[in-house]
């Protein structure tokens, strides 16, 4: 019960920032998720590759 006492606390401090994103129809969520993906092929082929190659990885999953 303590744990949802302090997310309705931390809510309350940017109340704004709640009623703005309850309102709004519209999402980042898919350019984050892209953004994620690019990130984790990026790791995934750090030191192991040219730009060429991540370039090809990258498109790939668009194909």
């Amino acid at each position: 019960m303590n744990e949802i006492k302090q997310f309705a606390v931390y809510i309350k401090t940017d109340i704004e920032a709640v009623k703005h994103a309850l309102s709004y129809s519209w999402s980042n969520g898919i350019v984050e998720g892209n953004v994620n993906r690019l990130k984790v092929i990026k790791r995934q082929m750090y030191g192991r590759a040219k730009v060429d190659l991540l370039s090809e990885k990258v498109l790939y999953q668009f194909q």
